[in-house]
């Protein structure tokens, strides 16, 4: 179904027959000419616009990508983004971005629509979430480029307009992220005892700037803070489903609220379950963020889908077992009701487990989604830039820490903006609607891109049907979430997409 697309060393070690044999015999002295096309592709040689341009000499824009890192003085003297994100790190960075706070709350809410199933909510979400997971993970492997998802979409679309309304929209979701969770990182430090006394205005705007901090340092560093944060996140779903394992076979795990009695797969209605996964779908959001960190990973042909793709497994096995955990320790009817279920799942099954420790692990997986987030909003404003569609300030590179320092100072500015306004919450409900049409466009775009025929192959590929499926899943969750009656969200969306199609007249590309 999915295959990789083997390199010219690989090949070279199998000696006869190899596919670098064949090249070899029938490019003959030429035959590094030959080779050349197993390299990953250049920037230059996939941007829309070079099938109709002469070669231009090579500039910083157009430098290959290789999985060296880059020179910290290129010829142009302009500094690039520096190659240090390995499998590991990948893997850790994909898994990170999806075990958010979100599933600390989700799991009450699904348990209120699907029961005791609540785990085949979750199950079916990953399915879903897959299918663009992969679609995702195929595109980052073809382009790996800063500008993500922007990129994409031009390369596929020739559309400056959608391109840019498309780039800022991924960068207004990554910032109402953040700007929803840094309040819950203020109220959670004035409970320690010696910042009791300090404004949780205060402590929110010290977070940011220590988190923007972060950033700046460098991307080596921001990996492993991650890691350290993935770590714990993993670490606190994987205590609960140890501590209650003990629980498990109490309850009838397809029991709903529509059929009490259970009796199987069979006796869970189709709807309540597509109902569910519509909610669980969002707590698997967050993988989209690898896209945009393709300029720094080792040889990302590989690393970028392979880490995705574990990471999303990852994900739902933790999800999964969670939530079978959750309503085998506590009745799912009890569950929809408590307003921090798994804490509760953990006082029950282990009482000896301190209350303030849990509340630490949640801090930490608030923190280190808007840790991601920003790392992504800062390469897309970058990349954006040094493609000309934004302001080319944003794409300055700092020579010694190898960071868009420009694009991290001002996404600072209008986080502290956005915190301070006091709509984070409206905010953030609206950036699921973003979210999701992000998808959508970014799967047709593979479509497109998998139809062309010149089109360079990644080290990764998924069927047609793959992308296809993508896209009419999430637009069928664009249009369910669009009619559930909550009309804030949708205005908010509306009014932010039609904002950054104004822009577009001041910064098209001349």
């Amino acid at each position: 179904m999915y295959w990789w697309v083997a390199d010219a060393d690989r090949e070279a070690k199998r000696g006869p027959g190899s596919l670098y044999d064949e090249f070899s015999r029938a490019a003959g002295p030429d035959r590094n000419e030959a080779i050349r096309i197993q390299a990953p592709p250049s920037p230059a040689a996939i941007l829309p616009s070079a099938r109709r341009r002469p070669k231009v000499p090579a500039t910083a824009e157009t430098k290959t990508l290789s999985d060296a890192p880059a020179d910290p003085h290129p010829p142009t003297g302009e500094p690039e983004l520096r190659r240090t994100i390995g499998l590991a790190q990948m893997v850790f960075y994909a898994s990170g971005s999806m075990l958010g706070a979100g599933i600390y709350g989700l799991v009450g809410k699904a348990a209120g629509e699907l029961g005791s199933a609540v785990w085949l909510g979750f199950l079916v979400a990953a399915v879903a979430a897959l299918l663009t997971g992969l679609s995702y993970a195929a595109l980052g492997s073809r382009y790996p480029r800063a500008a993500g998802a922007a990129f994409i979409t031009h390369r596929a679309f020739d559309n400056g307009l959608l391109t840019h309304v498309l780039g800022l929209a991924v960068v207004c979701s990554g910032l109402g992220s953040i700007a929803a969770g840094s309040w819950v990182i203020g109220s959670n430090l004035q409970r320690v005892p010696f910042l009791s006394g300090v404004p949780v205005t205060v402590l929110t705007l010290a977070y940011l700037v220590l988190m923007a901090g972060i950033v700046y340092r460098g991307i080596r560093e921001s990996m492993w803070a991650n890691v350290a944060c993935s770590i714990v996140e993993a670490g606190g779903l994987a205590l609960i489903i140890i501590v209650g394992a003990k629980f498990w076979g109490s309850a009838d795990l397809f029991q709903t609220p529509a059929n009490p009695v259970g009796g199987g797969l069979l006796a869970v209605p189709p709807l309540l379950l597509v109902q569910g996964a519509v909610l669980t779908f969002f707590s698997f959001a967050g993988f989209e963020d690898t896209l945009n960190v393709g300029e720094e990973v080792k040889n990302p042909r590989r690393t970028l889908p392979l880490g995705l793709v574990i990471g999303m497994l990852l994900a739902c096995v933790l999800y999964v077992g969670v939530a079978i955990t959750a309503v085998s320790v506590i009745p799912w009817q009890y569950l929809a009701e408590a307003s921090a279920p798994l804490a509760e799942v953990m006082a029950k099954a282990a009482p000896w487990f301190p209350g303030w420790a849990f509340v630490v692990i949640t801090v930490v997986a608030v923190a280190n989604s808007a840790l991601i987030n920003y790392v992504t909003a800062s390469r897309l404003l970058y990349g954006m830039a040094r493609d000309g569609r934004l302001p080319s300030r944003l794409a300055r590179v700092h020579a010694d820490r190898r960071t868009p320092h420009i694009a991290i100072a001002l996404i600072l500015v209008v986080l502290m903006a956005l915190t301070m306004s006091g709509d984070s919450a409206e905010l953030a409900a609206a950036t699921v609607l973003l979210l999701l049409s992000i998808f959508v466009v970014v799967n047709s775009a593979l479509v497109v891109l998998r139809l062309r025929k010149d089109e360079p192959r990644g080290g990764f590929e998924v069927p047609l049907f793959v992308p296809i499926a993508g896209a009419v899943v999430c637009l069928a969750l664009l249009v369910t979430r669009m009619t559930s009656g909550d009309w804030k969200a949708p205005l908010i969306a509306g009014v932010l997409l039609a904002g950054s199609a104004a822009l577009y007249p001041l910064v098209r590309p001349k």
